[in-house]
């Protein structure tokens, strides 16, 4: 695969680029909110709160990370919530079976390679479009988990792995599995803005055509984000089980609409070719902070729906008037 050069650093920038990046504002509006809501909101601030928020957050942010990078390949994927779902039944299923619980882990990470391969050779070996094929998948994953685990429910998961899922750190208000997320936040930066396959993946997004003939690898591309997704929606499928003390196929019902939601957001452009991890994962906290501010205010699920709704369709509209105020910032 041909190494994308990188974009010109000579050149010398207007002075307001970056101060009307998406990405940026969306920082902005995420720091205004926690500021309104450590001032203004009951109980927001303790440190129980603050705890169940990031924890509660995780499992978006953690699929939000390797999302980011499909996205901008002009890619999709709305299978992640129900691959979450079946990698929890298998887990609960394989325990009732009493199967070793590390074995488990690592099945249940083979099974979410094998969900991003089966999405990845569909779309880049059929041609047919990501958005049709996840559809499809995410119903079948579902429906597989539901066969798999019935309506069952399975709680009674070894103690420490349950102190994992819902421990926090030194008696601190971080929850443990925040160490494990931060060097996966970590790694998709570096490798999505600072190296050569990073450039790859906004070149496929701009242009798959053109990236091909500049010799970059595009299917073989679209197939290692895929799978990453896959594997991430697994893992995070075992820490949801972990945290909640509970296995069901239903587990992460919806969790893909999140998902996706966040990274648009963020500023991750719906047609690739552009987006950031820093602005995807504003976007998931920015989300994540007002769901537990109406939370805390009681507002009926139903109207957090809505905002949500809202949200997504701002994440859509947002950066395309934003690029057409400021033509001069990509």
């Amino acid at each position: 695969m041909a190494d994308i050069p990188a974009a010109p650093s000579g050149l010398r920038r207007p002075p307001l680029h970056g101060a009307l990046r998406w990405d940026t504002v969306v920082s902005v509006l995420l720091v205004i909110l926690l500021a309104v809501s450590f001032s203004t909101v009951g109980g927001f601030g303790n440190a129980l709160n603050i705890s169940f928020l990031i924890g509660n957050t995780l499992p978006v942010a953690a699929i939000a990370l390797p999302m980011t990078m499909l996205v901008a390949s002009g890619e999709i994927d709305l299978s992640v919530g129900s691959t979450v779902g079946l990698s929890g039944a298998v887990m609960g299923a394989l325990w009732n079976h009493g199967m070793n619980i590390n074995a488990i882990i690592v099945v249940c990470a083979a099974l979410g390679v094998v969900c991003g391969l089966i999405n990845a050779l569909l779309v880049t070996r059929l041609g047919l479009p990501s958005l049709a094929v996840t559809i499809g998948t995410m119903a079948l994953y579902r429906g597989v988990a539901q066969i798999v685990l019935g309506s069952n429910s399975v709680t009674d998961f070894p103690q420490n792995y349950l102190d994992f899922g819902s421990g926090r750190l030194a008696g601190s208000f971080l929850p443990t599995a925040v160490l494990p997320w931060l060097v996966l936040a970590a790694a998709a930066a570096v490798v999505l803005h600072a190296t050569g396959f990073g450039r790859s993946v906004f070149a496929v997004g701009a242009s798959a055509e053109a990236a091909w003939f500049a010799g970059v690898r595009v299917k073989r591309v679209k197939l290692s984000l895929f799978v990453a997704t896959g594997l991430v929606s697994s893992l995070t499928g075992v820490f949801w089980v972990l945290h909640y003390a509970s296995a069901t196929y239903s587990n992460a019902t919806g969790l893909e609409l999140s998902v996706v939601a966040a990274v648009l957001l963020g500023g991750v452009d719906f047609d690739g070719g552009r987006g950031t991890v820093g602005g995807a994962i504003a976007g998931v906290f920015l989300l994540g902070t007002l769901q537990n501010v109406m939370s805390l205010a009681d507002v009926s699920a139903q109207s957090q729906t809505i905002v949500t709704g809202v949200l997504l369709t701002v994440s859509v509209l947002g950066p395309r008037v934003a690029r057409q105020m400021s033509p001069s910032i990509r």
